[in-house]
């Protein structure tokens, strides 16, 4: 009868536990593995040293570093657990993290409505806009609004909403999407596409890599959501201790430190031909 008794006891508990909305962190190994594509410059990308606070990437002898990286080892920081970088393909990051090959999302990613439907996302780390790459000295080099690109070769990475906007330009060229920007980067050089759309701080970047490279921002200017042009952590449904905690560090970031944050990946960031 005690042994019944007992059962049934636990049997409750499970199912109280089971319906709590706050998932249980049984992983309690001291690590934060950080998930990114590590080629998407200024936010991340792969170095061949440590140089500038540059991180190990798991599995291997390479080393990641730029915005996402100096967000991350903030976090880790303040969490009180060492970092790990895990380096995947963009549409791997989601997966990842939803099968606890990672622990979270770091990697310029934007909280749209879609993607909030499979992960959840912290507050904003950084807040951006969109802007066309074109070829220094190009056909396009001096456009000013959408219907300049009217008849242009654009592209865009692969499922992101910057793919989507290319609709806006009337008349263009929509270009099949690319899974990563260095492809998108040699495709501008040879020819292959006019422009490519992108986050501003990228452009930048990819100007500042790449004297052949210069971008437009224009008078109109995309239709865009708040959520869009935002940048956040990503974390698996339901784990709301850790994305409180992850907030609650945020939010000691100033607008101002994200800016400069921002501006050292800049300038730290390897040339093209490095």
């Amino acid at each position: 009868m005690k042994k019944t008794l007992v059962a049934m006891i636990l049997m409750m508990a499970v199912v109280a536990l089971s319906g709590c909305g706050t998932k249980i962190d049984a992983k309690n190994d001291g690590i934060l593995k950080v998930g990114m594509e590590a080629g998407y410059a200024p936010f991340n990308w792969t170095q061949s040293n440590d140089a500038n606070g540059a991180v190990a990437i798991e599995g291997g002898r390479e080393f990641a570093a730029g915005y996402d990286v100096e967000i991350a080892k903030r976090l880790a920081e303040e969490l009180g657990e060492e970092l790990v970088i895990v380096k995947l393909e963009w549409d791997g990051l989601i997966p990842a993290v939803k099968a606890g090959t990672i622990d979270v999302i770091i990697a310029g990613m934007s909280p749209t409505e879609p993607r909030k439907e499979s992960i959840d996302f912290s507050d904003n780390y950084y807040m951006s806009d969109l802007v066309l790459v074109v070829r220094r000295g190009g056909a396009f080099e001096g456009a000013t609004s959408l219907a300049d690109f009217s008849g242009a070769k654009v592209t865009a990475q692969l499922n992101t909403f910057h793919y989507d906007v290319i609709d806006q330009i009337p008349g263009v060229q929509k270009q099949t999407a690319m899974e990563n920007f260095a492809s998108i980067r040699v495709a501008l050089e040879s020819g292959v596409i006019d422009a490519y759309v992108t986050e501003r701080p990228e452009a930048v970047s990819a100007s500042a890599a790449n004297n052949n490279f210069t971008f437009v921002e224009l008078s109109d200017g995309f239709e865009t959501s708040p959520d869009d042009t935002a940048i956040a952590v990503g974390i698996d449904k339901g784990n709301e201790d850790l994305l409180e905690r992850i907030n609650e560090i945020l939010a000691k970031i100033s607008l101002e430190e994200q800016q400069a944050i921002m501006d050292e990946a800049i300038l730290s960031q390897p040339s093209q031909n490095e």
